[in-house]
């Protein structure tokens, strides 16, 4: 396969360069102008950008338990549809994922899918908080780390013990912030006000410090967690901190159009929170956009009490969009920050281009790589063994050929989901940044 004139954006080196790509057997083989082979697949790229593979850390595809709302499949589909090749799938299924048994075999399943998931393993046995789970066991049965979301994790204790533990598995935890103990109901502002989140924010913000744990605030929805995190980087602790694009994207005045299908947890705050979210991701506060996709069935967000339909909004086929629409156009962000936020941070806190090569192979018997003698930029073939050491969010000879390829400049409305759930306050809006083909291993997955 070959890609030709497009724009290529490459993160993880802060290039951007017209060039054409050549794929075989899974890798970038090949970047310059190329000619295309008899009988080579061409991808006409004209006027659009190919960037590394999107990578979204937090979603659930509800698979155990749940599958009347997602699956792995689907949800699979709906993240191709989105230009993501790479997802983590959180814990809180039914059974939750908390043994090594569930991993293998969810892990197993995910092969016959288009795009690559992994699996983030329960932090406490039943998601109850009380137990810790078999962290050794379940990494070796392949869990890339470990979380309770959608449950707050309330024992200090027993947070500092599996940071420890993490830690010595060189694994992140991600966690979900918010006390219940401040909270009335979840869902609006006014009833699961800011606290919760901020002074749990800070106990994990302080913990990581003392233990050195990699750890990951979730969905973070608050000006003062914000600065929490500012504050914990800036004293030397490893967090990380996801921004959702519903959160930099709308306030809780969407409630008053949208209903249910704007309520999340954490809930949708003041323009003032949007804001401070905006400046965190400009700033380097907030390192990835992660959308939290959490599908539910139409009669589940169409129940009449407000407080009782299920939080949570579908996220994958939009989060591109969102970010053009609502970061980039205005100037927060440029196109590469943007791809920074969506793969190469992504990507790098949960190690993901070791975790890729697990089902990439590596041709053998190419010939050494050309350099351009003026940029110093990689041209030519990939080395045999080149991919062992180009990380996630590379465009170039050797690294993996997960690629989005995208037209930031095209409007859309939001709709005609691949997701099985359409529960959204972005549908039928206006959007910028069309996904026209998404590759993963070297494959396309979605046109």
């Amino acid at each position: 396969m070959i890609i030709k004139n497009g724009t290529i954006l490459s993160p993880a080196t802060k290039e951007e360069y017209l060039s054409d790509i050549r794929i075989e057997d899974g890798l970038i083989l090949e970047t310059g102008t190329l000619t295309p082979l008899p009988g080579e697949e061409v991808i006409d790229a004209s006027g659009c950008f190919v960037a590394p593979g999107l990578v979204d850390v937090h979603v659930h595809f509800r698979d155990p338990g749940f599958t009347w709302k997602e699956d792995l499949h689907t949800g699979a589909m709906a993240a191709a549809a989105g230009g993501f090749t790479t997802v983590v799938c959180m814990a809180n299924t039914r059974p939750p994922v908390d043994s090594p048994e569930l991993v293998r075999e969810l892990k197993a399943r995910a092969e016959q899918e288009p795009v690559r998931i992994q699996f983030a393993a329960a932090i406490t046995k039943e998601l109850k908080g009380l137990r810790l789970t078999d962290f050794e066991a379940l990494a070796r049965a392949g869990a890339c780390g470990f979380t309770d979301d959608g449950i707050p994790l309330l024992d200090e204790t027993l947070a500092k013990e599996a940071m420890l533990q993490a830690r010595a598995l060189n694994l992140p935890l991600s966690f979900h912030e918010e006390d219940p103990a401040f909270i009335e109901k979840s869902g609006t502002n006014r009833t699961a006000p800011a606290i919760a989140e901020d002074i749990m924010v800070a106990r994990d913000c302080m913990l990581a410090l003392h233990t050195g744990a990699a750890v990951n605030i979730q969905h973070i929805s608050s000006a003062n967690s914000v600065a929490l995190v500012r504050l914990a980087k800036s004293l030397g602790a490893p967090v990380w901190a996801e921004a959702t694009p519903h959160h930099f994207s709308l306030t809780e005045e969407a409630l008053t159009q949208h209903g249910t299908y704007a309520k999340m947890n954490p809930p949708l705050r003041t323009e003032a929170d949007r804001q401070a979210i905006i400046e965190g991701l400009k700033d380097g506060t907030i390192d990835m956009i992660a959308t939290d996709h959490a599908p539910h069935s139409t009669e589940e967000k169409h129940q009449p009490d407000f407080f009782s339909c299920p939080s949570g909004i579908i996220g994958l086929e939009t989060a591109l969009a969102l970010g053009i629409t609502n970061l980039v156009r205005p100037g927060h962000l440029s196109l590469m920050q943007l791809m920074e936020k969506m793969s190469f941070y992504p990507a790098k806190l949960y190690s993901l281009n070791a975790l890729a090569r697990q089902d990439t192979t590596i041709p053998a018997e190419r010939p050494p790589q050309d350099t351009d003698p003026d940029s110093g930029r990689k041209t030519g073939q990939v080395r045999d063994g080149e991919a062992s050491r180009m990380p996630y969010g590379t465009v170039a000879p050797g690294a993996a050929a997960d690629l989005v390829i995208f037209d930031p400049n095209e409007s859309f409305l939001a709709g005609n989901y691949q997701s099985k759930s359409e529960n959204t306050p972005f549908t039928g809006m206006e959007l910028y940044g069309r996904v026209k083909i998404t590759i993963c291993r070297g494959k396309i997955v979605w046109h």
